[in-house]
């Protein structure tokens, strides 16, 4: 067990142990009377120390000492009561401690490294693997990491691992804390503090590695940046938690079209480490035995299977579901098994002390499990889930009915295209039916010793029969079974009949892309050059589309739904689709392929590892990537003759996606030679091109009607390939990959795949934008960061936030992250360059309606860094108008298309909006603006000089007002004829009300001018301008302080309103307005102040969690 590092003194115990391994910083000892010198006096004298002593005072008989070659001061930091027990602990030491002590400067370093490290472990071991055993203690994790972090108390924190992290080649001990939305570490050793904070949505890389300075370690990238994180005890289980909480992450926020709602871990608050484990498992459960997505691993027992065709017993776990008992050899190889519950019919106990039961099944079958540990405990799970598990209703084959399916209509198609097409010829004479007979009869012999159907044992042999080829009678039969599309179609009857029901009839975006595809599916092949083809295809793709409208239609499906129907029924040809789509080819078959992305990028890993000599010859293996992507598509359909495409499609229904892989490596070095003597991407497309035109099946026993001979069919001067040929060489070559590793390949590389996508996203993005902003390129990718950013933090708490609608990768670059109000207030307020916090919700309110250009209710990144470009970069004209038109947008409706077409078209010529164009500012509105300006000064050194000006500028501009309007006045009283003279009415002036803040008027006393000769006579501090809409502006009192106390009316009328505008409203032109704030220096040199954008970048970065925090 590891201690915690105490000071040992070695002067006197030298004699009490010996020394058994030792190097430049640790010691491993003995104690004498323990081991081969027992026997000695010395030995026996320490034995009976340590027995007189009492117990709990008893010596451990091994110890492991930490020393540095520059002290003489040990410290115990592992003691063992055994040879074996020490000898893991000093293994440990040695593959992760030692390499790493040599980065150290002093023995000091090392010294308070080692005991850090040791006191993590410590902590690792008492930790629990839950929080149920120790509540207390994940209590105070938790704490800790919310005080830490400044997260909410809604980020639930998963689990927490000790670890050291590594800044530079200088490791720093600490912990790794796992949270739902982020990975976080903090360290704090002699005085330095290391901490991080990384949302896993950022996370692009995640896998193990080793070097020559770490023995192994967790590698993560982030935005490009790697961080390293080793000497874990847990490893493999740290590893594997980070895997899928970065994979939950990232399917929940950039892959919705594959993300289920009802996903067992779709809540964010609820997620466990608990859950993550058992998902995780239910997981590989399914994809392994290929099981339908409803099933659950609900115990595992170990025990042998009597194996009757081998005469053996065979180790291995038994897997029992809601539906299914799974039997899987240790290996994984050897052999596995399902059986439907629903065919078990007894469970016996023969013999309990071998721990034996046997599960008898339909059809006089029987298996024999035997040294099961708790063998009494999965006889009652079985004989109870026999009960339960109700024998699904299948569909019925008669002989006198055929072309009918029970509860479907007589349109529905139950005999497989190639049976109407090319029925098989019993009589056939000809050496290639005679050797498919032979097939046959292999594979008969087959079901008689290994069981037909969902019993039958899958082993070695099974897969070389595979490779051989499967014969044409059998290959539906065969494809429904090793896909697991059995399972589907037996656990929903009438299922399809349903869904064909619902939809046929229908009208959709996807109908109509299938009606577009449908004479494009092997066109060649008589099966669809007939309505009865052509009609079975356009049911199974149409009722897929309607099962599962994320999807819908995408090109390639039609391929190869197109050769299903010709071995399989039209319902099994469903369900082989729904296999293929929704479980072996994941992703494949959306509009950015991303499962495709990933498998091309496992492929481009396995060039690099089993194909070096190609790899050193084509540095950019991109080129693979492009050229295999139809492979990967199509199974091969789209490039081989459909005769040799079905022998790819056999082995890929036995051992999925990883059959396709050795393929395609076998397909690259077949034609080594050729490819490294190409100069270009088109040779090497043409020789790639040429080999698979060469590719034949000697035994396909299709007439010539029905295979598709190529353009070289004839030329006997080119060497032709067997597709059996083929497939045997990528099974002896490449067989040795195995499906667990092509797993964690596809797991490792969707994340570089999904990021590289968004990265494509926002490089587009960054290129139109760039070119209408004055952002240096840093800084615009800091900003798209912190918008993307923006959206994912409404995200990280809700389960059905409606943020997360506002993002659609099908839509173009610029409107695939957009913010809606609330988004994009938060963002604003953090970004805005000027300190006010008076009327901050209304100008963020008013800048969304003003760059909102289209009124869809959503703001894209371009309308956002435009409006931010104008406060940061221009000039105090484009800022004045800005502000100005932010109370000058009226409440618009959303606009229709043309109008949105027009506008588009106005944007692209960059027309330069004229000041004359902007329409008058009402009086309310001009008090808003006026209010805004006192906000936006509020705060800066210069406040009370800008109150000032703006107070001048406001008396000024309602002078010229008031002139204009007695000039107005003036003009319609003169008339030819004499009038009689009336007394005039008072005059009165503008009113100057009090500021927002209720701060008093400085040097505004005096009678007014009635002209704006002199308006510096009047300087108020800052006020609320708010005249009547029904009586000229009243005459403020002076008062014997030398301020003001002006006169206030309530409106009765609303002067924004067209219908209430009246003879005494007023209104401002936005050239008097920019003329009259020019002639007050104070006011420009605010404005034209550079502003420091890097600072308020880190201050967004910094703060903008904080601000969802406290929201």
């Amino acid at each position: 067990m590891w201690l915690r590092p105490e000071e040992v003194l070695l002067k006197n115990a030298l004699k009490l142990w010996v020394t058994e391994k030792s190097n430049d910083y640790f010691v491993l000892q003995r104690r004498r009377g323990y081991g081969e010198d027992s026997g000695g006096l010395t030995g026996l004298l320490v034995g009976t120390l340590d027995t007189v002593l009492d117990s709990t005072a008893k010596v451990a008989p091994f110890r492991i000492l930490h020393q540095t070659p520059d002290s003489q001061v040990y410290w115990s930091v592992a003691c063992g009561a055994s040879l074996e027990e020490i000898s893991q602990h000093w293994d440990w030491l040695q593959q992760n401690i030692i390499r790493t002590l040599s980065v150290f400067d002093s023995g000091e370093d090392i010294t308070s490294f080692v005991q850090g490290k040791i006191r993590g472990l410590i902590a690792e071991e008492g930790k629990s693997a839950g929080d149920e055993e120790d509540p207390e203690r994940f209590r105070e994790a938790v704490l800790r990491f919310e005080r830490l972090f400044g997260l909410p108390q809604r980020e639930k924190l998963v689990t927490y691992f000790s670890c050291s992290y590594w800044r530079g080649r200088v490791p720093n001990q600490g912990w790794i804390y796992l949270s739902t939305n982020f990975l976080c570490f903090y360290s704090y050793m002699l005085g330095n503090e290391v901490k991080l904070m990384y949302p896993w949505d950022e996370v692009s890389r995640l896998e193990r590695t080793s070097s020559v300075l770490l023995a192994e370690s967790i590698r993560v990238c982030v935005r490009g940046e790697d961080h390293y994180f080793s000497m874990l005890l847990r490893l493999q289980q740290t590893y594997l938690i980070m895997q899928q909480l970065a994979e939950y992450a990232i399917v929940r926020f950039f892959d919705k079209e594959t993300f289920n709602a009802e996903h067992p871990l779709a809540n964010p608050l609820h997620i466990m480490q608990k859950a993550l484990e058992i998902h995780a498992r239910n997981q590989s459960f399914r994809s392994f035995f290929r099981l339908p997505q409803e099933e659950n691993l609900c115990e595992v027992h170990e025990s042998f299977l009597w194996v009757p065709f081998s005469h053996v017993n065979t180790l291995g776990k038994i897997c029992v579901s809601e539906n299914y008992l799974c039997f899987a050899s240790q290996d994984g190889s050897q052999c596995h098994l399902i059986i439907p519950l629903w065919e078990v019919f007894s469970v016996e106990l023969p013999d309990r002390g071998s721990r034996a039961l046997t599960v008898c099944l339909r059809g006089k079958r029987a298996l024999r499990f035997s040294e099961v540990r708790d063998f009494e405990r999965l006889a009652a799970t079985i004989r109870r889930k026999c009960g339960t598990a109700g024998s699904p209703q299948h569909y019925i084959s008669n002989p006198d009915e055929e072309g009918v399916m029970v509860g479907q209509s007589q349109a529905v198609s139950t005999e497989a295209l190639m049976n109407v097409f090319h029925p098989h010829d019993a009589e056939n004479l000809d050496p290639k039916m005679l050797k498919e007979r032979m097939k046959e009869q292999s594979w008969q012999i087959h079901f008689a010793e290994y069981g037909r159907g969902s019993g039958m044992f899958c082993t070695k042999k099974t897969r070389d029969l595979i490779v051989r080829g499967v014969p044409e009678t059998l290959r539906g039969e065969l494809w429904m079974l090793f896909s697991g599309a059995v399972h589907d179609m037996t656990s929903h009857p009438g299922y399809y009949g349903r869904l064909l029901e619902e939809c046929m009839g229908s009208s959709s975006l996807a109908c109509d892309e299938i009606e577009r595809d449908l004479h494009r599916s092997l066109p060649e092949h008589p099966a669809f050059q007939s309505d009865t083809g052509i009609s079975a295809l356009r049911r199974v793709l149409t009722a897929y589309a309607h099962r599962n409208p994320k999807i819908g239609y995408c090109q390639a499906m039609n391929i190869l739904t197109s050769v299903l129907l010709l071995y399989a029924k039209e319902e099994e040809a469903f369900w082989l689709l729904v296999a293929v789509c929704e479980r072996m080819l994941p992703d494949y078959f959306n509009r950015r392929i991303i499962g495709a992305l990933v498998d091309q990028a496992v492929f481009e890993e396995l060039i690099r590892e089993h194909l070096t000599q190609l790899t050193e010859h084509m540095t950019d293996l991109s080129f693979f990537s492009s050229v295999s992507l139809s492979w990967f598509l199509t199974l091969f359909i789209s490039v081989l003759p459909i005769e040799s495409a079905v022998n790819v499609v056999d082995c890929f229904f036995y051992d999925g996606i990883k059959a396709i892989l050795q393929l395609g490596l076998a397909v690259l070095d077949y034609n080594m030679d050729n490819l490294l003597c190409c100069h270009d991407d088109a040779e090497a497309v043409t020789v790639l091109n040429r080999f698979f035109d060469s590719v034949t099946n000697k035994d396909s026993p299709l007439p010539a009607t029905v295979q598709q001979a190529s353009a070289t069919a004839n030329d006997k001067s080119i060497q032709k390939v067997d597709i059996s040929d083929l497939i045997k060489e990528s099974y002896e070559k490449y067989g040795n990959i195995r499906t667990e590793e092509v797993e964690n390949m596809r797991k490792r590389n969707k994340l570089y795949v999904i990021q590289t996508l968004e990265d494509t996203t926002k490089q587009n993005v960054l290129r139109v934008v760039a070119q209408d902003v004055k952002f240096s390129a840093a800084q615009l990718d800091e900003l798209y960061m912190l918008f993307k950013r923006q959206h994912f933090v409404s995200c990280y708490w809700s389960v059905c936030s409606p943020a997360l609608q506002n993002h659609d990768p099908s839509l173009p670059y610029l409107d695939q992250y957009q913010l809606d109000q609330s988004q994009f207030s938060s963002l604003f307020n953090l970004l805005q360059p000027w300190t006010t916090h008076t009327h901050v919700r209304s100008l963020a309110r008013s800048a969304f309606r003003l760059l909102d250009a289209n009124g869809d209710g959503l703001v894209n990144f371009k309308e956002f860094i435009c409006g931010l470009d104008i406060l940061y970069n221009r000039s105090f004209t484009e800022k004045l108008k800005f502000l100005f038109k932010l109370h000058i947008q009226p409440g618009r409706a959303k606009v229709d298309l043309q109008e949105y077409l027009k506008q588009w078209q106005e944007d692209l010529q960059r027309r330069e909006e004229n000041i004359k164009d902007l329409p008058r500012i009402n009086q309310v509105q001009f008090i808003g603006l006026t209010k805004t300006l006192y906000g936006v000064f509020h705060g800066t050194e210069e406040e009370e000089s800008l109150y000032r000006a703006v107070a001048r500028v406001t008396s000024l501009l309602l002078r010229m007002e008031e002139v204009g309007r007695k000039l107005q006045e003036s003009s319609l009283q003169k008339t030819p004829q004499t009038t009689p003279t009336s007394t005039p009415q008072p005059e009165t002036s503008p009113t100057l009300p009090t500021s927002p803040e209720n701060e008093t008027l400085a040097e505004g006393k005096g009678d007014q001018p009635e002209s704006p000769a002199s308006p510096q006579e009047t300087a108020p501090s800052h006020s609320d301008i708010t005249p009547t809409s029904t009586s000229r502006p009243s005459t403020p009192t002076s008062s014997p302080t030398g301020t003001s106390s002006p006169v206030l009316d309530t409106p009765t009328d609303t002067p924004s309103s067209p219908s209430a505008v009246r003879d005494g409203d007023w209104s401002f032109s936005f050239e008097q307005i920019l003329a009259s704030l020019l002639n007050e220096p104070s006011v420009v040199r605010f404005f034209e102040r550079a502003v420091d954008t890097d600072s308020l970048i880190a201050h967004a970065c910094k703060n903008q969690l904080k601000v969802a925090h406290f929201k």
